[in-house]
Formats: structure tokens, sequence, C-alpha cells
């Protein structure tokens, strides 16, 4: 059998396809994809979470970011396939790629299910400027991947009001108000986060994501459902039946999107919906371009999520405060590694009876294996932690109550040092963006600067974005807004009721990484003669490992903050602890 690459290479020469393009994508814009949808994984043997393969007869290229270069380079290498470090110098974009590259009369090819239609526009424009053509409706992969996965079909559950907060009829009505006030007919949406928070509908089709492959047609008199009904109890479907929603069969979305008529003006998200789809669109259908009403929605928590968020975060802090005390007093007398120390952490989170699931795969990275942004340890890579240096621990839940991400890097016995200063910098800046006073309407972008203001003072950064917002009991990076000093896409303000991580890095390779990570609630801080003035409330109750700090190096308001926080997490946490941790946690939460 031959190699995916060349494979893929012969099926391009059948089809007259001169480049094809594979994201890591599904057809709904995803971020994990189920295994059905890893076909850049298939043909790269890549394994991250983001990343894009240009195949042409004689050459190709994967273009991923600063959080995945060093695992690429180790697992493409032995292959032809070149890494492209998206936003490093010399390194040009896809799109820049491509227009020097694809000559007059040849196809550029994808699937156009999984791109989305700005890129599908855009790409257009580029074949047509080259002379060139664009093939958008064959599926390459599938065609060569003779054992691929089917789809996933797990059962559809309902998030109860007592989790969600507001009622599935009462987010129906919002959104279809929001409608008719824009002068729309028919909103499309396919992605499946907004999908799930609208119905109140979880369930289990992507990695470390409750949601249900599903699309969803909603009009100013109705709601259809597309989604597999094998996998929806009879309950279900009574209960959405109730409030108005019709269940139809995942296939026959396309269908009944291409039946929509002149007089319906259809509201969509370029950003969010297919290429393929915006094509099955009548052209004499109306169609309006703009973010999707439930977006910024589900990101502004309503007042019963924020309180169940606040619970969830309890008793992921006490999850992970055992575990720093198992990692303190205990696993040094162990035979300990990465992913036995990764499943001594999901032992003590399931433990909580509203415990569900990872809200992402566990990074549990010692020594060198800390540099590596979102490494991940696998069998293979799996390696004692040892007694010296840094373990980089950066996991997460999905709760009933809500969503966690948290992210402490922890010294395994004594550091250098350069070590001890370097972790005070990182901390200084996770304290620094917890810490700001903002005007409302001001993005994540103008936030930045706080985070990385101590790292650049030692001529040092980081390669990621600071922070993305979280969900509820959905994704775990979630939009719309972010916090990273280069802007890409809309510029979101933050806004009260929005949870944010703030996670600043340090990396050297084959050395050790540091990153520290809290979860943030946006919150009012005043209203003056100059405005309304926002903050955040720190979400995250776990304490830093105070054996990494130099407190010379903190300054007085540092010093106070990072106590009052260590004050609180003793507080809430202790009780809940036997009377040995508790002591112990006493002496880990002193204050400095």
């Amino acid at each position: 059998m031959a190699h995916p690459l060349q494979a893929l290479r012969d099926a391009m020469a059948e089809y007259h396809i001169d480049a094809y393009l594979i994201p890591t994508a599904d057809f709904h814009g995803s971020e994990y994809v189920g295994a059905h949808f890893a076909c850049r994984e298939y043909v790269s043997g890549f394994t991250g979470s983001a990343g894009t393969l240009l195949v042409f007869a004689n050459w190709a290229g994967l273009w991923t970011d600063g959080r995945y270069f060093l695992q690429a380079e180790e697992e493409l290498k032995g292959s032809e396939i070149r890494l492209m470090k998206q936003g490093q110098p010399g390194v040009p974009t896809i799109d820049a790629f491509l227009r020097a590259s694809l000559q007059p009369g040849q196809t550029l090819g994808f699937d156009g299910r999984c791109v989305d239609a700005r890129a599908g526009r855009r790409y257009h424009r580029l074949t047509r400027q080259l002379g060139a053509k664009l093939n958008h409706q064959v599926d390459l992969v599938g065609e060569i991947w003779t054992q691929r996965p089917p789809l996933s079909a797990q059962p559809a559950w309902l998030l109860e009001e007592t989790y969600a907060g507001v009622s599935r009829r009462e987010k129906l009505e919002q959104i279809r108000s929001a409608l008719v006030a824009e002068g729309q007919d028919v909103l499309l949406l396919t992605t499946l986060e907004d999908i799930a928070w609208l119905l109140n509908l979880r369930g289990g089709d992507l990695p470390n994501t409750p949601v249900v492959l599903a699309n969803l047609v909603l009009t100013r008199e109705g709601c259809t459902l597309f989604a597999n009904p094998a996998v929806f109890p009879g309950q279900v479907i009574d209960a959405l039946e109730a409030d108005g929603v019709v269940l139809r069969p995942y296939d026959g979305f396309y269908g009944h999107v291409g039946r929509l008529t002149p007089d319906q003006h259809v509201q969509l998200d370029t950003r969010r919906v297919s290429t393929s789809l915006l094509t099955a669109i009548p052209s004499e259908v109306p169609v309006t371009d703009r973010p999707n009403p439930t977006e910024s929605r589900k990101a502004v928590k309503n007042p019963r999520e924020i309180e169940n968020a606040r619970q969830a975060h309890l008793a992921d802090g006490i999850a992970l405060t055992r575990f720093l005390y198992w990692l303190k007093t205990q696993a040094p007398h162990q035979a300990v590694t990465e992913l036995s120390a990764a499943a001594k952490l999901e032992d003590l989170r399931r433990e909580h009876p509203l415990y569900l699931q990872p809200s992402f795969d566990p990074i549990l990275a010692a020594g060198d294996h800390s540099a590596i942004v979102h490494y991940s340890p696998t069998p293979a890579s799996d390696r004692p932690i040892g007694t010296e240096g840094f373990l980089l621990a950066d996991t997460g839940g999905h709760y009933y109550t809500g969503t966690t991400d948290c992210t402490r890097t922890y010294a395994l016995g004594p550091l250098t040092q350069e070590q001890k200063t370097h972790y005070t910098a990182v901390l200084r800046g996770n304290l620094a963006l917890s810490q700001v006073t903002f005007p409302a309407g001001c993005p994540g972008s103008s936030l930045d600067l706080a985070a990385r203001q101590p790292l650049w003072e030692l001529g040092l950064d980081f390669n990621h974005g600071t922070g993305h917002g979280v969900g509820h009991l959905l994704s775990v990076h979630e939009g719309p807004q972010r916090i990273h000093w280069q802007p890409t896409g809309p510029q979101t303000p933050l806004a009260p009721g929005m949870i944010t991580s703030d996670e600043p890095g340090l990396y050297f390779d084959g050395a050790y990484g540091i990153r520290l990570e809290n979860l943030l609630l946006c919150v009012e801080k005043a209203s003056t003669p100059f405005g309304r003035f926002l903050g955040f409330e720190t979400l995250t109750l776990t304490p830093f490992d105070l054996d990494a700090v130099c407190p010379e190096q903190l300054s007085c308001q540092e010093r106070t903050w990072l106590n009052d926080y260590h004050a609180r997490v003793y507080q809430a946490i202790a009780p809940h602890l036997p009377s040995q941790e508790a002591a112990w946690l006493q002496t880990a939460t002193r204050p400095l």
C-alpha cells in the first residue's frame, strides 16, 4: 500500500489537481476534530491540533503556529514535508506561497465542506487572479483512506436549566428576536458550540468537547435541527419538539439549504459556515454576512453560569491542590512518569460527582518536554518526571457546573537562580494581567502588554496568545474575545460575564518551559464621569509553587496580591482536605 502522501498525489493526478489543501477541520469549523476528520494527520503524521498541509506533485509543506514548532519538527522528521513556521521571518503565508507557486491553468483543490466560506472566497479570488482554477468539490483524502473511521455517533443529552441558567425556549426567543430586528428570515448555524448553547444540548462527538454533530436552521416560525436521529433518546426528542425544534437527518441539511427561496433573507457568518454550504444556497437568495447572534450571548455568562463556574473552579482547585500535595510529598518516592502523573490528576478530578471529562488532552511535561508548548505525553514519549527541574501541568476539566483550564509549573527539586528568575517573570506577568483595570470597550489586544512587560524587560517573550475565551461546558478555547498583542480578525471588547484565560509563558528549546494560567471573570469595577471601568475576578483556586519564586523580585503590590490570593486559596480549599493535606497547604500558601 502506498504511503498516504503518495496515494494523495496519485489521486491528485487522477483528478487533474496540481495543489491540494488539507486544513485541520471538520464540517463545522471545530478546533478539535473527531477521528473521521483527522485527514491532515493521516497524510502528514503530524498530530497537533492546528495546522494546514499543502501538497504539490513535487513539494509538500505544513503550516502551524508557535505552539507546535518543536512537536512538528519531531513528527515530520524523515518525511519530505517541510515545516512552515507561521509568523516567523521569511516564512510566507499559505496565500503568498500559492500566489508564487500556482501557475496559470493549474488547479487548486480542497474539500469545501472543511474550508470556511471566507477562506473559500479568498482562494477563489486568488486562483482567478492567477489564471488558475479551483475545485472545492472533491474529498481526495476520503478517496484514499480505505479504513477511515465513521462519523461519531455518541448519545445526545440535555443540560438542565439549573446548570444552563436560561431555558432553551427563552434562548430561541432571544435569537429569533435578534433575527427579526435585523430584518432577516433565516439563520444558518453550523458551529457545534453555538448549536449546543442555543438548545442546551450536549453530546460526545468531538474530543474533549461535549457537543453533537449537527446543523441548525432557525426561522421566524420554527427551528430545524439536522443530526443523526439515532443518537437522540426519545425523551430528548420530546423535549426539543415541545420547544418547537424539529429533528431531521444530518445529511439532509445541504438539500434543505438548496431549497431556500428569494423571498427569504438569510443570515450566516462566513467565518463559520463552509465554502460548500455557501455555494449550496441558490444565487438569487439574499445573504447577509455577520457574526452569529449566538456567539456574543454565549460568551457572556448568565448569573447562574457564573455562580456555577465558581463552584466548578472550587472543585477543580481541590483536585489540583491534592495533586500538588501528592507531587511534592509522595511522588518523589514513587516511579512517577508524565502519563502516570496525568492519570493521578484525572483520578482526583473524577472523585467529584459533577465531573464529566477532561476539557483537553492533559499537558504533563517534564524537563525539556516543557519547552514544547502543547506537548502531550504518549506511551512513546512518556518519561520519569524525576526530582529536578520543572514539571509543567496544563490541564482542565468539564463539570456540569462549568469548564476549567489551569496551568501550573512546579519545581521538582532545587532550581537554578536563572530558573527562579524566569519563573518569577512569568508569575509577574500573570499577576499583572489579573490586576488590570480598563475602560469598557477595550479589546484583549489592549491588555496584552500587562502580561508580557515583565518578560519584555528581560528581552524575553512567548510565541502564543496570552488569553482565550472559555465556554460553559463547551469548548475550552472559545471566542470571540482573545488577548494577544498581535490582533487577528475582529477585535471583540471584553465584557462583564466573559471568562478568559491569563497564561503567559516562557520556553527554551531543549531545556525547559514555564507557563502559569488562571481563568479570569470580567467584572464591573467602577463607573465614573470618565466612563465604565472593568477588571477581573480570578476564578482558579490552587497555589502557585512558592519554591520557584524569587520574593525579592516581586514589587510590594505583587507580593500583596499573591499573599491575598494564597490566603483565599487556603480559606476555600483547606476545609475540603484531609487534615494532613490541609496542614501542608497552609505552608504552601504561606505569606511571602
